[in-house]
């Protein structure tokens, strides 16, 4: 029997792990497409023109309209709502973090997932009582989504196969890339078409629908899938027999605060999301200041970046396991490769988007490239947590996550501030602050970044010395 099955070809792209990973793509751009909707129905909800401070009420002209009533919100609540969904999101990534290793993750993704979508579908309602509602509505929003895009980093200790990490996970993730690009394509059209209500109706429906799947066709543990092939679970659990229990054990704190391969990756994943606040948040406001197109013509072109910052993702997942399967380069090497790319390609086409730009197609094609090119980390430092820390990855992932978060926080803010303090050279202290930043991560990373399991993550009895 042996000899028979293991002449009988491992399951590739037609298999459970890799059906996992598209399950999770779209969950991803669900949760994605339920977070940035508000974006752009807010537009179609609010009557900016009207006085402020006035109560939730609708306007005059829209008081018949029940498909698409607009509130008179003020511009401080705007701000509060649209924010307020990143205050939950930061509350949830530790606690999430460290029990993700200890609970079982079908149940945390599965339940909040749901309750995400439930939230989606109350907030027209929500809309309707208050803005103060809808504040909460999004905080809790938060909180399910922040569990969600963590608690799912754990899936891939037992899951994935040293060998696929860069394509599983690359695919996985890209469905955040893939849900804003949806939005910005359609939104428009739903709410001029149905009504703004209809966009959380949807992405709400259809993240209802994607919970309760969750729950039929995710197991935790790959052998005890009941569907799955034994040579696909031999072929998991033998690739993974180096790796430590799963059994988790009290957080080796002091460490992971001097472990240099460790700092490596925060510092970079922190350089990436600074990176990625800056184009994603600013792109449509440099569109508008430099080519002065209509809204329409810049929500097709805020959109672009997102479908090459996807094609980027998943070629750099395929590329990276080719590398390693063929054996080119270590492990190390290919996160060094793919985060230098990651770093330094959106460097490069923002000096060529400052000095090199001279027409429309020109601004276009280097703002999409900068943009696009960041992903190429999703290969590199997103992941490599995975290689020094599989015990730990749940946690280190909602540490970067928040220390990210903060990041993203800090550039927004100071992006902000460089543009209402200096209008004629402000793109470019921002860029080239983008750029030092980058720069000086990556080298930190390219010196001390390892690709092996460090031995404080290791089940040995040297590492005990080490735990608090």
């Amino acid at each position: 029997m042996e000899n028979q099955s293991s002449t009988k070809k491992v399951p590739g792209l037609c298999s459970f792990r890799y059906g996992l990973a598209v399950l999770l793509h779209f969950c991803n751009t669900v949760i994605m497409a339920q977070r940035v909707c508000l974006n752009l129905a807010m537009v179609a909800m609010v009557n900016t023109t009207e006085p402020q401070g006035l109560p939730n009420t609708s306007t005059v002209e829209k008081l018949d309209d029940v498909k698409s009533p607009v509130y008179n919100w003020s511009l401080d609540s705007q701000g509060l709502i649209l924010s307020s969904i990143f205050l939950g999101m930061a509350v949830a990534q530790i606690p999430v973090g460290y029990l993700s290793g200890i609970y079982p993750v079908k149940r945390m993704i599965g339940s909040t997932l749901l309750l995400t979508s439930v939230l989606s579908l109350l907030t027209p309602a929500a809309a309707q009582v208050g803005a103060a509602l809808v504040i909460v509505c999004r905080v809790l929003q938060g909180i399910a989504q922040g569990t969600v895009s963590t608690a799912q980093h754990e899936i891939w200790v037992k899951w994935a196969p040293p060998l696929e990490r860069g394509r599983l996970t690359s695919l996985s993730l890209s469905g955040f890339l893939m849900g804003p690009f949806i939005v910005l394509l359609v939104s428009g059209f739903i709410c001029e078409l149905l009504g703004w209500p209809m966009v959380f109706y949807i992405f709400g429906a259809l993240g209802c629908v994607l919970s309760l799947s969750w729950f039929v066709l995710f197991y935790d543990d790959p052998k005890d899938h009941p569907y799955m092939s034994i040579i696909e679970k031999e072929h998991i659990t033998s690739s993974l027999t180096q790796q430590v229990g799963s059994r988790r054990q009290s957080l080796p704190i002091r460490a992971m605060l001097t472990s240099l391969p460790l700092w490596a990756i925060i510092l970079n994943c922190s350089a990436f999301i600074w990176s990625n606040t800056l184009l994603v948040t600013y792109s449509p406001m440099f569109i508008s200041s430099v080519l002065h197109v209509n809204v329409r013509e810049n929500g097709l072109l805020s959109s672009l970046p997102y479908l090459f910052a996807y094609i980027c993702g998943n070629l750099a997942g395929q590329m990276s396991d080719f590398f390693l399967t063929r054996k080119i380069f270590s492990i190390a090497t290919v996160r060094k490769i793919f985060t230098a790319l990651g770093a330094l390609c959106p460097v490069a086409f923002s000096m060529c988007l400052l000095y090199l730009s001279f027409n429309f197609y020109s601004t276009v094609i280097f703002l999409t490239l900068a943009n696009s090119t960041l992903s190429f980390s999703l290969a590199g430092t997103i992941i490599n947590a995975l290689d020094i820390a599989p015990r730990y990855y749940g946690f280190l992932k909602a540490i970067t996550a928040l220390v990210g978060m903060i990041g993203g926080l800090i550039s927004s803010t100071v992006t902000g501030l460089i543009l209402s303090q200096d209008p004629e050279f402000s793109w470019h202290k921002i860029f080239f602050l983008m750029s030092g930043i980058n720069v000086t991560c990556v080298i930190f990373y390219l010196i001390f970044a390892k690709g092996e399991i460090q031995d404080w993550a290791k089940e040995s009895k040297n590492a005990q010395s080490t735990r608090l």
